[in-house]
C-alpha cells in the first residue's frame, strides 16, 4: 500500500467564501474588472451554480474565465493577492478545517489544496494554512501577461484526472485517501477516495451524502489565524453527523451593489 493523502476543496470548504470573490474588489479597484464584466460574471456564476457539472456549462464557464483574464499582467494579479490576502483570507477560515489540516499532517498525510480559482490566489491561500501542494486553473502566460487561454481548468473530472497523476507520482493510494467539498460539482473528486466527507453541502450533495452514508460536516467558526494560535484548541474540528475565477465578478457585484446602497443612504 502507498501513502495517503487529504484533498480539500477551497471555497466554502477551507474558506468562508469563494477565493475569487474575496479579491473582486481590489481587481476592480485597479482596473482588472468593468462594471460591464459584472452583469456578465454573475449570469456565468449563476449558470455554473445551477448546471457546474455539466460538460457543455463548465467549457462555457471556463471560455468566459479565460476571456476575462486575457491581457491581464500576471505580476500584477500576485502582487494583489500577495497585499490583501491576510485582510481578505485569513479572517475567513474556517477554524475546523485549519484543525483538521493539521490533523491530516499530524498522521503524516499530504495535504492538497484542490481547486477551480487561479494558481496566483490558491498557492499563496495554501502557504497561510501550511500547505504547500495545490492543484488549482492555470492560466496560459506569454509576455508575463495571460494570453486569453486556459492551460488546466481544475473543475469536475479535471479534478481528478490531476489528483490520479499526482496520486501517480507520489504513490498515493487513493482508496486509503480523504477528500472535502462543499459542492456537488466535486462528487469525481469524492468518490474517487475511500473517505470522502462533504463539508456545509448544497443540497444535492448533502443528498448524495446521504445515499452513500458519507460523513456530512458543518464548519461554523471563521477565525483569524493569530486567534486560532491563542485560543486552540477552542474550536471542534467537527461536528459530523462533513484563478482567478468566475467568482471575481459576483465580489465585483457586491461591491457595486455596497457603493449604491452607501450612496443612497448619504443622498437620504
Amino acid at each position: 500500500m502507498g501513502r495517503s493523502a487529504a484533498f480539500f476543496d477551497l471555497d466554502k470548504t477551507v474558506i468562508a467564501k469563494s477565493s475569487a470573490l474575496a479579491f473582486g474588489r481590489p481587481f476592480y479597484r485597479d482596473g482588472l474588472i468593468t462594471r460591464r464584466d459584472v452583469v456578465k460574471s454573475a449570469y456565468a456564476q449563476l449558470m455554473f451554480r445551477l448546471g457546474g457539472t455539466d460538460e457543455q456549462t463548465m467549457a462555457r464557464t471556463r471560455d468566459y474565465l479565460a476571456a476575462l483574464c486575457k491581457g491581464w499582467q500576471v505580476e500584477q494579479v500576485r502582487q494583489i493577492v500577495a497585499e490583501t490576502l491576510h485582510e481578505l483570507i485569513n479572517p475567513y477560515v474556517y477554524a475546523e478545517a485549519a484543525a483538521l489540516i493539521e490533523e491530516h499532517q499530524a498522521a503524516g498525510r499530504d495535504v492538497v489544496l484542490v481547486s477551480a480559482s487561479g494558481e496566483e490566489m490558491v498557492r499563496p491561500i495554501g502557504e497561510l494554512l501550511g500547505v504547500t501542494d495545490v492543484i488549482a486553473t492555470r492560466m496560459t502566460v506569454r509576455d508575463g501577461r495571460y494570453s486569453g487561454e486556459v492551460e488546466f481548468y481544475a473543475a469536475g473530472p479535471s479534478k481528478v484526472e490531476a489528483v490520479t497523476e499526482l496520486a501517480a507520482a507520489r504513490d498515493y493510494d487513493l482508496a486509503d485517501s480523504y477528500a472535502y467539498s462543499d459542492s456537488y460539482s466535486d462528487r469525481p473528486l469524492l468518490e474517487c477516495v475511500g473517505h470522502p466527507s462533504v463539508v456545509n453541502p448544497d443540497r444535492q450533495l448533502r443528498k448524495l451524502a446521504s445515499e452513500n452514508a458519507w460523513p456530512v460536516l458543518e464548519f461554523r467558526h471563521p477565525i483569524p489565524l493569530g486567534r486560532r494560535l491563542r485560543e486552540r484548541p477552542a474550536v471542534p474540528v467537527a461536528a459530523a453527523a462533513l484563478g482567478v475565477g468566475v467568482g471575481v465578478a459576483i465580489g465585483i457585484a457586491w461591491y457595486g451593489r455596497h457603493r449604491r446602497t452607501r450612496a443612497t443612504t448619504t443622498t437620504a
